[in-house]
């Protein structure tokens, strides 16, 4: 089992709207970066745990999800209408993946991104380093541990 931070702006999708969604599962869909895209194809699978996090101007993880479906083609890079529509991606080999997660545990206390810069077993983290931006992150097992404790929930 593997651990993911998942960045989503809550403008755009909340971790409300996650709870909202049928059987508290959506498919995350969207991602036009490929090294965040080969992470999603590669490595993440079903089962694997997710931290997720608002980005902008929340700049918190909010809650864990679950990865309940591997990568497949995402569809919105051939809708036409679609904001992430890819011209130049072919159906017959696209370019872009998407998996599925469902809502967890939400934590009952976000920790935003200035605990986490403090709190010690954290300065490794992907997140935390100059320049990191992609909406799909490693974490290790230590850092889902401290942030699920900092969030108020247990881990398994």
């Amino acid at each position: 089992m593997r651990y993911w931070l998942l960045k989503s702006d809550p403008d755009t999708f909340s971790w409300q709207d996650l709870v909202a969604s049928p059987r508290r599962t959506t498919r995350w869909d969207g991602v036009r970066n490929y090294q965040a895209r080969n992470s999603l194809r590669d490595d993440v699978a079903v089962g694997d745990g997710v931290l997720f996090y608002h980005s902008q101007a929340d700049r918190a993880v909010v809650g864990t999800a679950t990865v309940t479906r591997a990568a497949y083609p995402d569809p919105t890079q051939f809708d036409r209408k679609s904001p992430q529509h890819d011209p130049g991606s072919d159906p017959g080999d696209p370019r872009w993946v998407a998996v599925d997660i469902r809502a967890e545990r939400e934590f009952a206390h976000p920790v935003p991104l200035d605990q986490l810069r403090k709190t010690p077993g954290l300065a490794k983290m992907t997140l935390l380093q100059k320049g990191s931006r992609l909406s799909v992150q490693p974490v290790t097992s230590g850092e889902w541990e401290i942030i699920c404790r900092l969030g108020g929930v247990a881990t398994k």
